[in-house]
């Protein structure tokens, strides 16, 4: 598994998607949509991931992307897209260690 790359610019990330999906890997594309409070990366922050697990971008700063690319991996065997929430306030979000104090929406969706 690749681990997380924050120091490429968003645009060599989406290349590198399409160059996934380019040489028939199933892909998805992860996004930071909302923040509120302590968010560990902005809004419109990418990650990556590939159907092997691979994955290049960081949309969390590493506290929930662990969850993030198992989600990612559903939406690449469903073709469905999803919309994670992480916050204080879930239970999740301790689970997976976002104990920043803020709230974090990813939206996931398969990279066609």
């Amino acid at each position: 598994m690749t681990g997380p790359t924050t120091t490429l610019p968003d645009n060599q990330i989406l290349d590198r998607a399409l160059a996934w999906r380019d040489e028939g890997r199933g892909v998805a594309l992860a996004t930071v949509v909302t923040t509120w409070g302590s968010a560990p990366r902005p809004v419109g922050s990418h990650l990556a991931i590939d159907e092997t697990g691979a994955f290049l971008g960081s949309v969390s700063g590493g506290c929930v992307e662990g969850a993030v690319i198992e989600e990612a991996l559903e939406v690449i065997r469903d073709g469905k897209p999803r919309l994670l929430s992480f916050g204080v306030s879930n239970e999740q979000a301790w689970e997976v260690g976002l104990a920043c104090g803020g709230q974090i929406d990813i939206y996931v969706e398969a990279v066609e």
